[in-house]
């Protein structure tokens, strides 16, 4: 496989390179990490800087070797990541622009893509988490709407919000895989209170979702009614697939930092750390290199990543917390303080190996889709 770039791609990658060296210096501060209004405002207004350049639709529209060099050359320059809206950009977009009618790609669509809208996620809820087969959300049909009652949990970002991709069970007593249907919801419907939650790291961007008795539109379902399993794989094969690939070129740029450090404060003469850091390197460019096959085997079937996401996600989830244990072995004490670089960031590694599907179900998946093991009883 030739994972070269094209002359296309050459020229693609020349333009952007060009355009952030050009725009980058000109953005304002980044606003404070808890002040979230600032934030959305943040955030959008980059997404309207790459929409108004034409880079706005690369999560979607552009070829899956393209969105990999848009996410490449932007965590690289440090462009802002999409904050606030990765949900709309890298979840819920995608799976519209691939599983929507054309009334719900006109509809919700270009606001994202214009930094106009952000959307949250509504799969976890309190029992089932990484067992998301077990939600217990309901909505049911009366006439033309949906009348959903249930809660939700870890809502990135639920609290400035616009809209929410809302897994609902519509059968109760179908196969539990089955009676799910996927659901567009506007988060200031009335009957939807939010509750925002405090990470280990003292952030909130997580929220608790209360729905009582919402009302939501037939015309917002996504695909068809219990057939929401099914538009979640899609959903969670971009999340798994390609939603990561800028993290990969953020952690190689942490571990050449890692090294630099190490040699300033004399952990370099270390020779287990610099084999540590040295296996972490090998490490990070062999997931650079999954993801670009992961990509090609995407955009060879049509731009739908498949299941070889949940390889990608399994090892990279692990990768990042031994790339951030390193960073604590790097600066010693000063790992505790929560001011110095990477503290944070190593706190929030703890939770890879749960987003996203925990390291349990990636394991299944890898044993039922890709191996062809008997499913675990």
């Amino acid at each position: 496989m030739d994972l070269s770039d094209t002359p296309v791609e050459q020229e693609f990658r020349a333009k952007l390179r060009q355009w952030l060296a050009r725009v980058l210096p000109g953005l304002p501060p980044e606003p404070s990490p808890d002040d979230w209004p600032g934030r959305r405002a943040y955030d959008l207004g980059w997404q309207r800087r790459l929409h108004d350049a034409g880079y706005g639709d690369v999560h979607w529209d552009a070829s899956p070797t393209i969105r990999l060099i848009f996410l490449e050359e932007t965590e690289k320059a440090g462009a802002p990541y999409v904050g606030a809206n990765f949900v709309g950009l890298l979840h819920a977009g995608p799976t519209i622009a691939a599983e929507g009618t054309d009334a719900q790609r006109a509809r919700w669509l270009p606001p994202i893509l214009r930094g106009e809208e952000v959307w949250c996620q509504g799969f976890s809820e309190p029992d089932a988490g990484s067992d998301l087969a077990a939600l217990r959300t309901r909505a049911w049909r009366d006439g033309d709407a949906y009348v959903v009652t249930g809660s939700k949990i870890w809502t990135s970002h639920a609290e400035v919000a616009d809209w929410c991709e809302l897994l609902v069970r519509t059968d109760p007593k179908a196969p539990r895989h089955r009676g799910i249907t996927w659901l567009a919801v506007p988060m200031d419907a009335p009957g939807i209170t939010v509750r925002p939650l405090r990470t280990l790291a003292g952030s909130a961007e997580f929220a608790e979702v209360f729905l009582d008795e919402v009302r939501v539109p037939v015309g917002n379902r996504v695909g068809d009614e219990n057939d929401g399993w099914r538009v979640t794989m899609v959903t969670l094969s971009f999340e798994r697939g390609t939603a990561f690939a800028g993290e990969v070129v953020a952690c190689r740029r942490v571990l050449g930092e890692l090294a630099v450090t190490a040699r300033e404060n004399g952990r370099w003469d270390d020779p287990a750390l610099r084999r540590r850091l040295g296996g972490l390197h090998a490490e990070f460019r062999a997931l650079w290199r999954l993801t670009q096959w992961n990509v090609s085997a995407a955009e060879a079937s049509g731009g739908v990543p498949g299941v070889s996401g949940s390889v990608f996600k399994l090892r990279y989830s692990h990768a990042r917390q031994e790339l951030y244990d390193a960073a604590a072995e790097v600066l010693g004490a000063d790992c505790l303080d929560l001011d110095r670089p990477w503290t944070l960031d190593r706190l929030s590694s703890l939770s890879y190996t749960i987003a996203a599907g925990t390291s349990q179900i990636q394991h299944s998946i890898i044993a039922e889709r890709i191996l062809g093991l008997p499913k675990g009883r």
